[in-house]
């Protein structure tokens, strides 16, 4: 069995959390602009119309042909193709990196 060379590697939190956080933070402009928002919208016009809904939600991130949209499908896309290149780089070296412990073991 080889052996495998473990190298530790303590990166910043934010190098190694910002994948993950631009993730939920999509997701949360989505269910934001797609599901919140809509629905708001029609009870505030129900509301202030009397029960009449005079136009419906328009999404903001649909505005200029969708180009946040655009953006982030690139962003995590290439981000996420670049880990995985990155973890095939690992294990055809036969080498892993051992990140910094979580703030938990730390105390």
């Amino acid at each position: 069995m080889p052996k495998v060379q473990v190298t530790p590697v303590y990166e910043d939190w934010m190098n190694r959390k910002w994948r993950p956080f631009a993730a939920y933070t999509y997701m949360v402009t989505c269910i934001f602009d797609f599901i919140v928002a809509p629905i708001l919208w029609s009870i505030a016009q129900a509301i202030t119309n009397g029960g009449a809904i005079a136009s419906q939600w328009n999404p903001l991130t649909l505005q200029g042909a969708g180009l946040y949209h655009i953006a982030m499908g690139a962003v995590l896309g290439i981000s996420a193709w670049t880990r995985g290149q990155e973890k095939i780089a690992a294990i055809t070296t036969n080498t892993t990196t051992q990140q910094e412990p979580e703030e938990e073991q730390m105390k």
